[in-house]
């Protein structure tokens, strides 16, 4: 993927309006990873003013899906300090929401990201008890295969061979 990015990145050196960067989270950029909830690598992140909190990429990692998604999503997004980049629909939406008493939105938003915050951390908790219970299982079934395998090889070894097949040959593997 990293060719792609770098040709992605060479394709927009020069754009006013989109950036295409990276970060090593092992090294320096270990804290802005962290301060955007970049947990695997590689991620991709994207911001369109006015947002500031970026979104997950989720497309393809080709290079012509990355030159499609820029070329259609990144730039200036749509906001009321620059409703020329807002569809009719965008600004029909927004409407509402310019309408509402700053406090109410300020309010919204915060009770959105609360609702957001939670979710994921009852969501990483979830993760984390099956991750438990799944290595108790494997313990388990390897503690099993590893007490019952010598005493499947004694089973198979006073068992006869069967006299129409004289495959000398076969071997079990346990």
């Amino acid at each position: 993927m990293k060719p792609d990015w770098d040709a992605l990145g060479s394709e927009y050196a020069d754009s006013k309006t989109v950036i295409i960067a990276d970060v090593d989270c092992t090294a320096a950029g270990k804290p802005l990873c962290e301060k955007y909830g970049v947990r695997g690598y590689p991620t991709i992140k994207y911001f369109n003013p006015p947002d500031e909190e970026g979104e997950d990429y989720k497309g393809g990692r080709s290079l012509d899906d990355l030159k499609k998604f820029a070329a259609n999503e990144l730039g200036p997004g749509c906001s009321v300090d620059a409703l020329e980049n807002c569809s009719d629909a965008q600004k029909k939406e927004l409407e509402q929401y310019i309408a509402m008493p700053p406090e109410e939105r300020t309010t919204m938003l915060e009770s959105l990201k609360e609702e957001l915050k939670t979710a994921e951390a009852k969501h990483e908790a979830l993760l984390k008890e099956l991750q438990a219970t799944y290595k108790e299982s494997m313990d388990s079934l390897e503690k099993l295969k590893e007490a019952s395998a010598p005493k499947i090889k004694l089973l198979k070894a006073a068992s006869p061979a069967p006299k129409a097949e004289a495959s000398a040959t076969t071997k079990d593997e346990v």
